[in-house]
């Protein structure tokens, strides 16, 4: 039996322990170690972005597990690199691993605030509100250059567009000067993660993510410029932070925090394979635990896609702890639902050109 080949690079700060074939290939290459030892020091892995120019920025779905039905993604992949993200699968469609390339094999839509402003400017558009930061997130460190989200948010507020973003970025705090006044007009709502209060567990499952501590300080700065934020409580990993629920949502209400909801670790297609292969190397002592609870909220396997319950999960550990999460959000104050954001505001701002009315 061949030996696996050591690796030939390094790759720190990232979660994701290897970069598995994309399921589409039809040819799948395994390294294998040769006898021949390294000498050489081995080159760090590095985030590479190239980009894109889509005919379209606004994306549609018909799912009846989420409430909006469309949505904006600046960038494909996720520098974040949160080991359990379900959006690593959707690498494979650009031909590229969700593995190790989901994290540092990243693509930036520059163009995307020109095409939204060129769609909201069509005849016949309609509009209800656009999500933002459902697949990656549109404050990944790589928007403090490029700057794409802050040119969407101009766009939507120029056009007194309704828009719901969640992310894990502090830096959306850079916003506030977009967000605070979209808010007063009721136009924005922000949902931010917070999976865990310990340091350590969230630098080893979400490397390049700010700090617990820097998230709900931006919460509180949201919340001071007039920002509904809701702390979302997800993913929620069994045996390794369900135990930190009613801390949670406690330091995010003390943050200013109007809402609250969880969803449970749902592991679709290759995250499985990664997170399992993660959870083993990195925290040895529970993974098998880890792994059972995973199990039993999925009917016996990793991820069961049954609609409806594929972000409750199943099973006496999902009711429970649906029951504890509801106790806590209710007692805080946060198991309430928000009014809807306004979309008879819309207004198609004239076009560079375009005659002004005179009266």
């Amino acid at each position: 039996m061949q030996n696996e080949a050591p690796p030939s690079f390094r790759a720190p700060g990232r979660a994701a322990l290897t970069n598995p074939d994309n399921r589409f290939d039809r040819v799948h290459v395994e390294a294998v170690d040769d006898g021949w030892a390294r000498e050489e020091e081995l080159t760090v892995l590095r985030t590479e972005v190239s980009e894109e120019v889509p005919r379209r920025v606004i994306t549609r779905n018909t799912s009846p597990d989420v409430g909006f039905d469309r949505s904006i993604n600046p960038y494909r992949g996720c520098e974040h690199g949160c080991i359990y993200c379900f959006a690593r699968p959707s690498h494979a469609y650009l031909g590229l691993s969700p593995g190790l390339d989901f994290e540092t094999r990243l693509i930036a839509r520059p163009d995307a605030p020109n095409l939204l402003w060129r769609e909201l400017r069509a005849k016949g558009y309609v509009p209800k509100v656009i999500a933002i930061g459902t697949n990656t997130d549109p404050y990944q460190p790589i928007e403090r250059d490029r700057r794409i989200m802050r040119g969407i948010l101009k766009v939507l507020a120029e056009f007194e567009h309704p828009v719901g973003i969640v992310t894990k970025g502090a830096m959306i705090t850079r916003d506030i000067d977009i967000l605070g006044p979209m808010a007063a007009k009721g136009l924005v709502r922000v949902g931010i993660s917070v999976t865990t209060l310990d340091p350590a567990t969230a630098r080893a499952m979400e490397p390049r993510v700010p700090s617990p501590a820097a998230r709900l300080r931006a919460i509180r700065a949201l919340t001071d410029a007039g920002v509904d934020v809701r702390v979302m409580v997800s993913p929620i990993v069994p045996a390794l932070t369900d135990h930190e629920v009613e801390t949670i949502l406690a330091r995010a209400a003390e943050a200013g925090a109007v809402a609250a909801s969880a969803i449970v670790l749902r592991l679709p297609r290759e995250v499985a394979g990664l997170f399992e292969d993660w959870v083993r190397e990195t925290y040895p002592d529970r993974a098998a635990r880890i792994m059972a609870r995973v199990r039993e909220l999925h009917g016996g396997k990793t991820y069961d896609p049954e609609w409806g319950q594929r972000m409750t999960g199943q099973g006496e550990w999902a009711r429970l702890t649906k029951q504890r999460f509801d106790l806590a959000a209710r007692k805080l104050g946060l198991k309430r639902d928000l009014p809807p954001l306004r979309c008879d505001l819309f207004k198609v701002p004239p076009a560079p050109g375009d005659q002004l009315a005179l009266f």
